[in-house]
């Protein structure tokens, strides 16, 4: 129950993958070929023999799973080093100034991430453009990967792409450094690598058709007051002097719970 915050985070706050990846993550979820285009989703008849665009659709749909399990094993793999440092750190001395420290940004950046998505800040946009230089620094050397025409290369893809910078990525992985161990910190990005699967599979699927929908002025700012208002809650609670675990820094606890 606990994770259930970082799911919603990475759930509202998926509409950012959108804005930020751009064509990159549908062509990269849809390509098999340069070429490729979206293969509209139909049902199989029971009892009938698969024909060559069922076996497409299918390859197509575990190039999209494949591609998002990287993903999400990549954010594990940060939440289970972020998560370890800081309990390896704890050993040797008192965290409570960089658990404050890490509170703070992570709220900060979900605040910026709001703003970001009702178009009201643009800071992030430098971040975003931090992201395109290193994927372009980075695609000669996975270029072997591509066209994504396998399972297997839209997993390592998947698995290289998690690591692309991403400020939303980054609040989350300073909220599972507080989390306290690494089993811990892996659970927390695992459970925001999920909360951001149905927006990146469903646009992975459904391409240009679905981003035009989600770059929807109303749909961001929906997306964004979400976002803001956890970041804000988590801190109006540092402010008032309330426990620094993991959970409170996504600002949800049980009502009414003594502090």
């Amino acid at each position: 129950m606990n994770l259930i915050p970082i799911f919603l985070i990475g759930l509202f706050g998926s509409i950012h993958c959108v804005g930020m990846c751009g064509g990159i993550v549908s062509a990269l979820s849809v390509a098999a070929t340069p070429s490729a285009r979206v293969i509209p989703l139909r049902p199989v008849t029971v009892g009938k023999m698969p024909g060559p665009s069922d076996l497409n659709h299918f390859m197509h749909l575990s190039r999209v799973f494949a591609y998002n399990s990287g993903r999400l094993f990549s954010y594990a793999l940060a939440g289970t080093i972020a998560g370890g440092m800081a309990q390896s750190v704890r050993v040797l001395t008192s965290l409570s100034s960089l658990q404050t420290g890490a509170y703070w940004l992570a709220n900060l950046i979900l605040i910026a991430l709001g703003l970001h998505l009702m178009d009201a800040w643009s800071g992030l946009r430098r971040l975003e453009a931090l992201g395109q230089i290193v994927w372009r620094r980075v695609q000669p050397a996975v270029k072997f990967l591509l066209p994504m025409d396998s399972p297997a290369k839209a997993l390592m893809l998947g698995a290289v792409w998690g690591w692309l910078p991403c400020g939303m990525v980054y609040s989350v992985l300073a909220t599972a450094m507080l989390s306290g161990d690494a089993v811990s910190g892996a659970k927390v990005m695992l459970a925001f690598g999920l909360g951001t699967l149905p927006m990146l599979l469903t646009l992975g699927m459904l391409g240009m058709r679905l981003k035009g929908w989600l770059l929807d002025r109303r749909v961001r700012i929906t997306g964004g007051v979400i976002v803001l208002l956890f970041g804000l809650t988590g801190i109006l609670r540092v402010v008032n002097g309330l426990p620094l675990s993991w959970l409170d820094a996504i600002c949800i606890s049980p009502a009414g719970a003594a502090h």
